[in-house]
């Protein structure tokens, strides 16, 4: 197809076609079996030519420029059209350029559905697209580009503009879309008109934008919105230049306002909830030559109806609080970032003060009010922090972490609230939960609470996620070292009823030896899973965790580990498992990383069980979890009988040794089973206690009963002779107390118990031996004593203070 092109000379239009950049030339243009691969046409010329290809809106675009002079003659002004007709269907720029005194001012009105301001190197969606320039002198200006479909009816510019429209080859549009018209000077560099109708929101730039704002430069917003809604100004992206003289300010001009024009810094939070109409200028000023710097702006401004409870003020008293803040945000902050045409919600600490984010701290009361048709898209974020100097002080001293009733009255959701405890060197921090206690989150037994506490430790040298906890569990107390923060987080609105019973507090405490120290009640009636923290990324290297578990005097609990290795190798040191009851006489089972941990067991007292780390080898790490059920305890039979028996051997025992004091007394010579009540009967072992030592006093020796006649039947032997026997006392040297265990040095492992089924009594100590002497019948031993001989491989050298002993345990 061949195309003709002929502007007129009046029009002053010139017409070029060429090559689309980055486009080889298979495709040419002929003109009169001319061969070319571009065209201009100018004004008064005739031209007919055609493409060598089928589809040359592929190879070429096309300018069209009209040059239309104001100067030095009247103004064309009025509707302005897409000339000349019979173009071919490629892509084309129809370039403007008006030449204007700078003493007159331009006015460019746009036919709706006017214009959207785009960022640079947006594209609009049908891409039909508009960019303004202002031209003064020799410099040019760009205003923006604009998009169709928009709010920006009305662009006024003082002096020349050159107005360029980009259309696709496919477009249908016909029209322009804009008219031009003479104004009066505008003493500033452009107005922008913008109508809003209804809720919206739009986004504008100011000129150059990204690059500088003109030095010393005015230009105007102007926002024409129903008096029947609201606007408010965010300031989203600002960069400020090198003043030598003034100061880079917005000013509002707003209708009905007693402080006009109301001026504001860039940095200042702007104006919001306006009713009405307002205008908005942006004042530059004479910047440094040698470091000029930029002013730039890009801001948005929301227009919102006003809410039902627009005028409700919400009272949040923190004049009471110490080292707090309170931030009230939108839903996902601050990861999140809303888009700007998403509905807005803003936060208001006075009428015309809000944002989407305010933040309240403490030792003040607000008066803050909502301007948001949907609270539920609103939470609140709150930090306290909590510190300790000096332990003579803040020892005394319960903290209670609750969250303040000032935060749970607002008609918003409690997102967070993060306690942040600091304590110097030699200070360590306890959390209990009196009445509630803790429960640890673990996949066997998951929260399901309207909220949970996750609770961390952080040093320079070692950071310890401990785990995340919600109330209605076994955990009373966790002892820990370091810095600690406690998040608490919200899950559903039954947080506002459940807020009324928190319980959890907190203390400064000594050093303890671990990182961390669980005291563990668990429920009779549960089963409990605890786990190691930093669950499932592993203990980090040396580091020590020990739980207290707790077991009632009726109840025997079971303890078993969910596996039976730790599944770590090490690089340096060793890393131990160490199970411990906390009772006389008890045994200590150490289990290495090269061992298999030990069977299911029963503890019938309170116990410790302590893993400690070492460096694991890379991609290993040290996951432990462990589990603790409880039953009744259940008394043999057998055992019962032979307590009776033993009783009553007992009891026949002192009614003799009644008799003979009755006979004998006027004998003053002491009766056996007499103890002499002048000595210090403390438990033997802790030698300390006593002022004389055991072989310097006779506080152990008893008499031999010489009169035969009285009970000697029950001392006799089967020859009828009698023959006192010597015993021999050791007296308990182990370690017993409310500490952990800790794993013995390496030189010593030998001698501990390994994880095993068998029990064994513990060694005895070669300590001084105190000897005491009984006479009594070896036939006549009861079946309970001879079971504790032959237990002892046969070792009559077993005191009865520790025989009683090990019948307690049976208990």
């Amino acid at each position: 197809a061949s195309f003709t092109i002929s502007p007129r000379m009046v029009d002053n239009i010139t017409v070029m076609i060429k090559l689309r950049p980055g486009v080889s030339p298979s495709c040419q243009i002929r003109v009169k079996n001319v061969i070319r691969s571009e065209l201009k046409i100018k004004p008064g010329e005739n031209v007919t030519f055609t493409f060598t290809c089928s589809t040359p809106e592929k190879h070429f675009i096309m300018e069209i420029q009209k040059n239309i002079d104001c100067v030095s003659g009247p103004c064309p002004f009025g509707d302005v059209h897409l000339y000349p007709p019979g173009l071919p269907r490629l892509n084309r720029t129809f370039i403007w350029d008006v030449k204007a005194s700078t003493k007159a001012g331009l006015e460019l009105k746009f036919s709706t559905p006017w214009l959207r301001q785009i960022e640079p190197g947006e594209m609009c969606p049908d891409f039909v697209s508009y960019n303004i320039n202002s031209c003064i002198d020799m410099a040019t200006v760009n205003i923006g580009t604009f998009c169709r479909n928009g709010s920006v009816s009305r662009v006024k510019l003082l002096g020349g503009v050159v107005m360029s429209l980009h259309l696709p080859w496919d477009s249908p549009l016909t029209t322009s879309g804009f008219n031009i018209a003479n104004r009066a000077s505008i003493k500033r560099l452009c107005i922008i008109e913008s109508i809003l109708k209804g809720e919206s929101s739009i986004t504008l730039m100011s000129p150059n934008y990204p690059l500088g704002f003109p030095e010393d430069e005015l230009m105007t917003w102007q926002f024409v919105v129903p008096s029947n809604m609201r606007a408010s100004v965010f300031f989203h992206n600002y960069s400020l230049s090198n003043c030598e003289r003034k100061e880079e300010r917005v000013e509002y001009y707003i209708p009905g306002s007693l402080s006009n024009p109301e001026v504001f810094k860039l940095s200042d939070s702007q104006p919001a909830n306006i009713a009405g109409s307002f205008n908005l200028s942006l004042q530059g000023c004479d910047q440094d030559a040698q470091n000029p710097g930029i002013l730039r702006l890009l801001f948005q401004v929301v227009v919102q109806h006003p809410q039902i409870d627009e005028n409700v003020t919400h009272l949040v008293d923190l004049s009471k609080e110490w080292n707090m803040t309170v931030t009230i945000h939108f839903e996902g902050w601050p990861r999140h970032i809303p888009l700007m045409s998403e509905p807005i919600c803003l936060i208001c600490k006075d009428p015309r003060t809000c944002d989407r984010v305010l933040t309240l701290v403490s030792g003040a009361v607000y008066k803050i009010s909502f301007l948001c048709k949907d609270l539920s898209r609103l939470r609140i974020t709150a930090e306290k922090g909590i510190s300790c100097v000096d332990l003579r002080w803040c020892q005394k001293k319960i903290y209670s972490l609750s969250v303040p009733k000032a935060i749970t009255q607002l008609p918003i959701r409690l997102h967070k609230f993060i306690w942040k405890l600091l304590a110097p060197d030699l200070i360590n921090i306890e959390i209990t939960s009196p009445s509630l206690k803790l429960h640890q989150h673990v996949p066997e037994q998951r929260c399901n609470t309207s909220y949970s506490y996750s609770i961390a430790s952080a040093t320079p040298e070692t950071e310890l996620n401990v785990g995340v906890f919600c109330p209605g569990g076994s955990i009373e107390k966790i002892q820990m070292r370091n810095n600690i923060t406690i998040s608490l987080k919200t899950f559903s609105k039954g947080f506002l009823n459940e807020s009324n019973h928190q319980d959890l507090k907190m203390s400064f405490v000594p050093h303890i030896k671990d990182e961390c120290t669980f005291t563990v009640s668990p429920d009779p009636k549960a089963k409990v899973y605890l786990q190691t923290p930093n669950w499932p990324y592993g203990l980090p290297p040396y580091v020590s965790i020990s739980w207290y578990i707790l077991v009632p005097r009726k109840q025997v609990a079971r303890l078993g580990f969910s596996r039976d290795r730790m599944g770590i190798a090490c690089e340096t040191g060793r890393a131990y498992v160490n199970i411990k009851e906390e009772t006389l006489g008890a045994e200590e089972t150490v289990c290495r990383e090269d061992e298999l941990l030990p069977e299911p067991r029963n503890m019938y007292h309170n116990f410790w069980v302590n893993v400690s780390n070492c460096k694991p080898v890379d991609k290993t790490q040290l996951t432990l979890q462990f589990w603790v059920t409880f039953a009744d305890k259940q008394i043999d039979l057998g055992v019962i009988l032979a307590v009776v028996a033993g009783a009553g051997v007992l009891t026949a025992i002192g009614l003799t040794v009644c008799c003979v004091k009755k006979k004998k007394k006027k004998n003053q010579n002491p009766m056996v089973g007499v103890y002499n009540p002048n000595v210090n009967t403390q438990v033997p072992g802790k030698q300390g206690l006593f002022t004389k030592g055991r072989k310097n006093n006779e506080s152990h020796v008893y008499a031999v009963i010489d009169d035969a006649m009285v009970y000697g039947h029950l001392l006799k032997e089967s020859n009828g002779s009698v023959a006192p026997e010597v015993d021999v006392y050791r007296p308990f040297d182990g370690p017993i107390g409310s500490l952990p265990p800790s794993p013995p040095p390496l030189s010593f492992r030998k001698d501990v118990k390994r994880s095993s089924n068998a029990e064994e009594p513990p060694p005895l100590t070669d300590t001084d031996h105190d000897t005491y002497t009984f006479a009594h019948q070896k036939s006549g031993q009861s079946e309970d004593n001879g079971g504790t001989n032959e237990k002892n491989n046969g070792d009559m050298s077993v005191s009865l203070l520790e025989n009683k002993e090990q019948d307690g345990l049976v208990e």
